[in-house]
């Protein structure tokens, strides 16, 4: 008898195949002696659309709201159906004897196996194989300790439950709105307070208002010293007369040094990476978007095999994990890496707790290298970027403390007190891991000076006064990056009480680390929000649907009891069906609520271009990336790019272009004013050569040393064919 195992993708189903040898291809499915290698494709078997349930709410009407199935359904996904049915055809042949779930490890991927052995009506003994990575060795130890099915029936129905949570709040509620103000209105119990803490921010800036604040350094022995405010620490002062009459009183006076002080300080590693601190890193590095980040490193966890698994809210490694540090510092520390990890195996591993505590392991440890050699030329620059970013973060960890040497001295005239800092490195410690630094100086910081050997008592002559005029700033706007870690963490933004705080705090915060990416990319799909530069603003589609949303659905408080519940269901604690008794009481409340509402919502983007399909006027809405044109009306859908911002560089300014759509015709436009037709600009950039890959000059480089040849490299990549 064998065994069926099911895993997510194709790429994770071969690895697993080619280490249980199962060789023998069939359609959808690897077979060997023991096992029976399938896939699902994401998800193959979804909850059912309303219409499923009954054919009238094929048609949006208030009339039939709210939706409350009485039994909940499953339906085959059609686009993948046929991977469904080569699946179930593996399940159900009489010489297989149980099922392995060998899907990521976690509520979702537990969902995705579950809803395929439900819907096909698999009754058979279940397996659960937990690994958090797909390295051969990984693997093979997983399928040596298999766990119990039963250990996850709990995770699998919290996972239902937020399933059917989110179908009857959102649907629902999305009916609701849309009908109510015969507008394509979109919310959710994470999207919308999400929205809501953009629009926070945008209230937070246009209430600002700047002030004028003034800052005072003068000058003696090479030493520059600042004013400090002797009751608040302070380096600013609001009152320019103050500081222009402390100015005047310097000049030709003299400064007595009161104080010298020296001390050792340390600064220890940054924490290993989750995936929230991931996402921020690499959008604040390289611009990379949430999702981009998350997809990059699912294929180094999946496809390379280089990482751990990424989906995790974990920064911490289990004792376990200890054992196999050198196996992973030496699969990792080839080329530029070398010397770091060669410096950390001579010196031996330390670990500690910073890094390593079991009780800040869920299912999944931090993100860090596998044990599979790295091969950096079979990766793209995004990848290595994302990878670069993983193995210095780990590296960092098994260095020592970065140690230098604070010394301040403190100069006074009259009351008035000044100050100078000076820092010398005696340790570059865990830093030297680092080709860069993002140290970043605070507004009211002072800047460290190279400051020579002057002792208390000693008088210093003022050369020269200067006083600073700046201004205070508003809150910056949200980026990709810190958007999702105010997601990860939103107490800021939240009015409720000490309680739920707490449990905000507990479960958190908005979405899951697997769920935000997800989240930041349906609000700009569904142009509530918009881009500018790196830039998010709100759109004022977003602010009215605010304005008419339910109050509930925008506090982060909701998703923080739902996550509770959750989560104890996920344990055992609590059970799925009283969770969602609860939610369908709720969302009779939540359209009730909307259908009192007396709430109105304009079109102000309204364009007088038709729409090809229906003839309504079109929408004008800004992507993420893009400028389009959108039906208004949501049965319709039609929708159309005019604009979109590529990766081509402007010839003069090498910012990126716009391309724009205007009929048949295609013209690039840059922001600094260049213009170039689509057809000039492929032709420009075949004449610069463009389009001759990074392989193709490999390929010449190594011809070019076993020929002698004076041929230009110009000449060679000229005659390639590309």
């Amino acid at each position: 008898m064998k065994s069926v195992v099911i895993a997510e993708k194709p790429s994770v189903a071969r690895d697993i195949a080619r280490v249980l040898h199962c060789s023998k291809k069939l359609p959808g499915a690897f077979e060997g002696n023991t096992y029976i290698v399938t896939w699902a494709l994401g998800h193959l078997v979804t909850l059912a659309d309303p219409e499923k349930y009954d054919t009238k709410y094929k048609t949006w009407k208030m009339e039939d709201l709210p939706m409350l199935p009485k039994k909940w359904e499953l339906v085959v996904i059609p686009q993948t159906s046929k991977q469904y049915s080569l699946v179930k055809n593996q399940l159900f042949r009489k010489d297989v004897k149980d099922i392995i779930i060998a899907t990521d490890a976690g509520r979702e991927g537990e969902l995705v196996a579950r809803w395929i052995l439900e819907k096909s009506n698999c009754k058979k003994n279940i397996k659960r194989l937990w690994i958090s990575s797909v390295t051969d060795k990984a693997i093979r130890e997983g399928f040596s300790h298999l766990k119990d099915g039963k250990e996850y029936e709990n995770l699998y129905h919290a996972a239902t439950g937020r399933a059917k949570s989110d179908w009857l709040v959102g649907i629902n509620a999305t009916r609701a709105l849309t009908c109510k103000y015969n507008a394509q209105l979109s919310c959710g119990r994470v999207q919308t307070p999400t929205l809501a803490m953009i629009m926070k921010r945008e209230e937070e800036i246009r209430s600002f208002k700047p002030q004028d604040y003034f800052g005072l350094t003068c000058s003696g022995k090479q030493v520059d010293f600042t004013w400090r405010n002797r009751k608040n620490k302070s380096y600013r002062s609001f009152s320019k007369e103050y500081l222009d009459a402390l100015s005047k009183d310097l000049k030709g006076n003299t400064l007595k040094i009161t104080d010298v002080t020296t001390s050792l300080k340390k600064s220890f590693a940054p924490g290993l990476y989750d995936l929230t601190t991931l996402q921020r890193d690499a959008n604040s590095r390289f611009g990379f978007s949430p999702k981009e980040t998350l997809n990059i490193a699912q294929r180094l966890y999946e496809n390379h095999k280089v990482l751990t698994y990424p989906r995790t809210d974990s920064k911490y490694l289990g004792k376990d994990i200890i054992s196999t540090l050198p196996d992973r510092l030496k699969a990792s520390g080839g080329g530029s890496y070398k010397p770091l990890v060669s410096n950390i195996l001579r010196n031996g591993i330390k670990t500690n707790s910073s890094f390593i505590n079991d009780g800040k392991v869920s299912d999944h440890h931090a993100i860090i290298p596998t044990e599979e050699f790295v091969n950096l030329s079979n990766m793209t620059q995004e990848e290595k970027k994302v990878y670069d970013l993983v193995l210095r973060r780990f590296l960092s960890v098994f260095y020592p403390p970065y140690e230098y040497e604070q010394r301040q001295i403190t100069a006074t005239f009259k009351e008035e007190e000044f100050v100078a800092k000076g820092k010398l490195v005696k340790s570059e410690g865990w830093k030297s891991v680092y080709s860069y630094q993002e140290d970043s100086i605070e507004e009211d910081s002072l800047k460290e000076q190279t400051l020579p050997d002057l002792k208390k008592g000693e008088e210093i002559l003022i050369a020269k006064v200067v006083i600073n005029s700046k201004k205070t700033t508003p809150p910056p706007r949200f980026t990709e990056g810190t958007l999702i870690a105010a997601m990860e963490n939103p107490l800021q933004f939240m009015e409720g009480d000490q309680t739920q705080k707490n449990t905000l705090r507990e479960t958190g915060g908005l979405g899951t680390v697997a769920t935000r990416a997800d989240i930041i990319e349906k609000l700009f799909s569904s142009f509530l929000m918009e881009k500018k530069g790196k830039e998010i603003h709100i759109t004022s589609k977003g602010k009215q649907l605010l304005e008419l949303v339910p109050k509930d659905l925008k506090s982060p408080e909701l998703t923080a009891n739902w996550e509770m519940e959750l989560t104890n269901i996920g344990k055992g604690k609590k059970k799925e069906k009283p969770f969602i008794d609860g939610i369908e009481s709720y969302t009779k409340e939540l359209i009730q609520e909307i259908k009192r509402a007396d709430g109105k919502f304009k079109h102000d983007n309204l364009t007088n271009t038709p729409c090809p399909r229906c003839g309504k006027k079109m929408l004008s809405v800004n992507g993420k990336n893009a400028r389009m044109l959108v039906c208004q009306d949501r049965e319709c859908g039609y929708r159309e790019t005019i604009a979109k911002i590529t990766n081509a560089r402007c010839p003069n300014c090498h910012k990126k272009m716009e391309l724009i759509k205007k009929g048949d015709s295609e013209t690039f436009v840059c922001s600094c004013g260049h213009k170039e037709k689509l057809e000039a600009f492929k032709t420009r950039r075949e004449k610069e050569g463009a389009g001759v890959t990074k392989k193709d000059v490999q390929k010449y480089l190594k011809t070019q040393k076993t020929e002698e040849s004076s041929t230009s490299l110009g000449d060679m990549l000229k005659n390639l064919k590309l």
